[in-house]
Protein backbone atom coordinates (compact mmCIF):
# COMPACT_ATOMS: atom_id res chain seq x y z
CA UNK A 1 0.00 0.00 0.00
CA UNK A 2 1.28 3.69 -1.11
CA UNK A 3 0.94 6.35 1.29
CA UNK A 4 1.27 9.73 1.16
CA UNK A 5 1.21 12.21 3.78
CA UNK A 6 0.17 16.02 4.22
CA UNK A 7 0.87 18.34 7.33
CA UNK A 8 -1.15 21.57 7.21
CA UNK A 9 -0.73 24.55 9.23
CA UNK A 10 -3.24 25.30 11.70
CA UNK A 11 -3.89 27.11 14.83
CA UNK A 12 -2.63 30.11 15.72
CA UNK A 13 -1.64 31.08 12.12
CA UNK A 14 -4.53 29.61 10.36
CA UNK A 15 -8.05 29.12 12.26
CA UNK A 16 -9.76 26.12 12.03
CA UNK A 17 -12.43 26.84 8.69
CA UNK A 18 -9.33 27.94 7.00
CA UNK A 19 -7.56 24.79 7.86
CA UNK A 20 -10.32 22.75 6.42
CA UNK A 21 -10.75 25.13 3.12
CA UNK A 22 -7.29 23.92 2.97
CA UNK A 23 -7.44 20.40 3.48
CA UNK A 24 -10.59 20.23 1.30
CA UNK A 25 -8.67 22.22 -1.52
CA UNK A 26 -5.69 19.24 -1.18
CA UNK A 27 -8.33 16.61 -1.31
CA UNK A 28 -11.25 17.64 -3.73
CA UNK A 29 -11.73 18.98 -7.42
CA UNK A 30 -13.64 22.53 -7.78
CA UNK A 31 -16.67 21.19 -8.54
CA UNK A 32 -17.04 17.57 -7.69
CA UNK A 33 -19.35 15.09 -5.40
CA UNK A 34 -15.99 14.68 -3.07
CA UNK A 35 -16.08 18.63 -2.27
CA UNK A 36 -19.71 18.78 -1.66
CA UNK A 37 -18.83 15.76 0.91
CA UNK A 38 -16.41 17.65 2.83
CA UNK A 39 -18.32 20.87 3.11
CA UNK A 40 -21.17 19.56 4.10
CA UNK A 41 -19.06 17.99 7.04
CA UNK A 42 -17.12 21.16 7.78
CA UNK A 43 -18.61 22.10 11.10
CA UNK A 44 -17.94 18.47 12.49
CA UNK A 45 -14.41 18.89 10.96
CA UNK A 46 -13.31 22.30 12.45
CA UNK A 47 -14.58 21.54 15.68
CA UNK A 48 -12.07 18.30 15.42
CA UNK A 49 -9.49 20.34 14.18
CA UNK A 50 -10.12 23.05 17.04
CA UNK A 51 -9.81 20.02 19.43
CA UNK A 52 -6.21 19.04 17.96
CA UNK A 53 -7.28 15.59 17.10
CA UNK A 54 -5.51 15.40 13.86
CA UNK A 55 -2.03 16.37 15.35
CA UNK A 56 -1.13 13.01 16.17
CA UNK A 57 -3.68 10.84 14.57
CA UNK A 58 -3.97 11.78 10.40
CA UNK A 59 -7.15 12.01 8.57
CA UNK A 60 -6.91 9.71 6.55
CA UNK A 61 -8.36 9.06 2.99
CA UNK A 62 -8.86 5.70 1.01
CA UNK A 63 -9.31 5.83 -2.65
CA UNK A 64 -8.42 4.07 -5.63
CA UNK A 65 -4.87 5.81 -6.27
CA UNK A 66 -2.19 6.07 -2.79
CA UNK A 67 -4.06 6.10 1.22
CA UNK A 68 -3.54 9.67 2.04
CA UNK A 69 -2.68 11.00 5.38
CA UNK A 70 -3.31 14.42 6.41
CA UNK A 71 -1.77 16.21 9.91
CA UNK A 72 -2.16 19.40 11.50
CA UNK A 73 0.44 21.37 12.78
CA UNK A 74 -0.65 23.47 15.84
CA UNK A 75 0.93 26.21 18.30
CA UNK A 76 4.98 26.56 17.89
CA UNK A 77 5.17 23.07 14.63
CA UNK A 78 2.59 25.62 12.84
CA UNK A 79 4.17 28.45 13.70
CA UNK A 80 7.84 27.32 12.45
CA UNK A 81 6.45 25.82 9.99
CA UNK A 82 9.53 23.43 9.27
CA UNK A 83 7.13 20.42 9.32
CA UNK A 84 4.77 21.87 6.76
CA UNK A 85 3.74 19.79 3.68
CA UNK A 86 0.89 21.64 1.26
CA UNK A 87 1.65 21.18 -2.04
CA UNK A 88 -1.20 19.88 -3.94
CA UNK A 89 -1.18 15.41 -4.77
CA UNK A 90 -1.11 14.03 -8.05
CA UNK A 91 -5.26 13.94 -8.13
CA UNK A 92 -8.08 13.89 -6.30
CA UNK A 93 -8.65 11.20 -3.90
CA UNK A 94 -12.36 12.35 -3.49
CA UNK A 95 -13.41 11.31 -7.32
CA UNK A 96 -14.33 8.25 -7.55
CA UNK A 97 -14.67 5.31 -4.47
CA UNK A 98 -13.32 7.02 -1.86
CA UNK A 99 -13.69 6.92 2.31
CA UNK A 100 -12.41 9.05 4.80
CA UNK A 101 -11.76 8.62 8.49
CA UNK A 102 -11.47 11.65 11.01
CA UNK A 103 -9.62 11.19 14.31
CA UNK A 104 -11.46 12.20 17.20
CA UNK A 105 -11.21 12.75 20.70
CA UNK A 106 -13.28 10.07 22.88
CA UNK A 107 -15.93 12.09 24.74
CA UNK A 108 -16.93 13.84 21.57
CA UNK A 109 -17.02 10.73 19.66
CA UNK A 110 -20.84 9.46 20.00
CA UNK A 111 -21.94 12.89 18.91
CA UNK A 112 -19.40 13.49 15.76
CA UNK A 113 -20.46 9.93 14.46
CA UNK A 114 -23.89 10.53 15.22
CA UNK A 115 -23.42 14.03 12.89
CA UNK A 116 -21.08 12.63 10.22
CA UNK A 117 -23.89 9.97 9.61
CA UNK A 118 -26.39 12.46 8.74
CA UNK A 119 -24.05 14.15 6.60
CA UNK A 120 -22.38 11.36 4.74
CA UNK A 121 -22.12 7.58 3.70
CA UNK A 122 -18.23 7.90 3.16
CA UNK A 123 -16.75 9.90 6.09
CA UNK A 124 -16.56 8.43 9.48
CA UNK A 125 -15.08 8.74 13.23
CA UNK A 126 -12.42 6.86 15.11
CA UNK A 127 -11.89 7.45 18.71
CA UNK A 128 -8.07 8.94 18.89
CA UNK A 129 -5.15 6.25 19.28
CA UNK A 130 -7.37 3.37 17.25
CA UNK A 131 -6.34 2.16 13.66
CA UNK A 132 -8.49 3.52 10.95
CA UNK A 133 -10.89 0.03 9.99
CA UNK A 134 -9.82 -1.68 7.56
CA UNK A 135 -6.24 -0.74 7.39
CA UNK A 136 -2.56 -3.16 7.41
CA UNK A 137 -1.13 -2.83 10.51
CA UNK A 138 2.22 -0.74 9.97
CA UNK A 139 4.67 -3.29 10.22
CA UNK A 140 2.98 -6.09 7.75
CA UNK A 141 3.10 -6.03 4.29
CA UNK A 142 0.86 -7.21 1.79
CA UNK A 143 2.50 -10.55 1.31
CA UNK A 144 2.42 -11.15 4.68
CA UNK A 145 5.98 -10.88 5.56
CA UNK A 146 6.81 -8.61 8.79
CA UNK A 147 9.45 -8.16 11.27
CA UNK A 148 8.85 -9.34 14.61
CA UNK A 149 9.82 -6.32 16.99
CA UNK A 150 10.61 -9.08 19.89
CA UNK A 151 12.90 -11.49 17.65
CA UNK A 152 14.41 -8.11 16.22
CA UNK A 153 16.04 -6.49 19.68
CA UNK A 154 16.51 -10.13 21.23
CA UNK A 155 19.85 -9.99 22.39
Amino acid sequence: MTVVARRIVSTPVRGAAETWTVITNLLASAHGDGRRELERVAGVACSLISSEAPAADAIVVRSNGPRVRVYCLFGEDAISGDDKAESSLATYPTNGDWSMSLPCPEEDLAWVQTELALQSKRITARKLGEAVPGDEPASESKTGNAVSEAAFFRS
